[in-house]
């Protein structure tokens, strides 16, 4: 195909997207404070990395989750939101509180994996205190081992209500 008639296909056909999905539930207990946008720090509590992997997929380019409004953050201290993954060991369990602790109200708590959610297959293994669930009050789970990155696209937007 030559370069001109390349030029003219591309110039024919315009652009060509998917449509947006519809607008998610806001979430029931989202405080108002966090519409719009929020600030994530993320804290593996001891998982497998597989939920990390569907992380980076959800804020890659291809699900892009950083256009509604989620963005990754290296502090808890400007974090709105602590995203919880894998089970928590008992060299992460202080550091898991900490970092929620260090994370100024109004925050959410998310519990992503199964792991996180129940134990998920790493339940009653040695070293491991409990769930994410078990340890900390969590406001919003996500299901899955590891979820999908439509689900956390999903469940972000929920939060931010974009």
């Amino acid at each position: 195909m030559t370069f001109r008639r390349a030029l003219r296909l591309i110039t024919k056909t315009g652009r060509v997207a998917e449509p947006a999905p519809p607008p998610p539930e806001p979430l029931p207990a989202r405080p108002a404070e966090l519409a719009g946008s929020v600030q994530i720090r993320h804290v593996d509590c001891g998982s497998c990395n597989g939920c990390e992997i569907e992380i980076a997929n959800a804020f890659g380019p291809v699900y892009d989750v950083e256009r509604y409004g989620a963005r990754l953050v290296a502090s808890p201290r400007h974090a709105d939101v602590v995203l919880a993954t894998g089970v928590v060991t008992r060299n992460m369990l202080d550091p898991l509180r900490r970092t929620i602790d260090a994370t100024p109200r109004p925050r959410l708590v998310i519990a992503l994996g199964d792991c996180a959610r129940n134990g998920g297959m790493f339940t009653g293994a040695y070293g491991v205190v409990g769930a994410v669930t078990d340890v900390v009050d969590v406001d919003l789970e996500i299901p899955g081992c590891p979820p999908e990155p439509e689900a956390i696209v999903s469940a972000l937007r929920r939060v931010t209500g974009r």
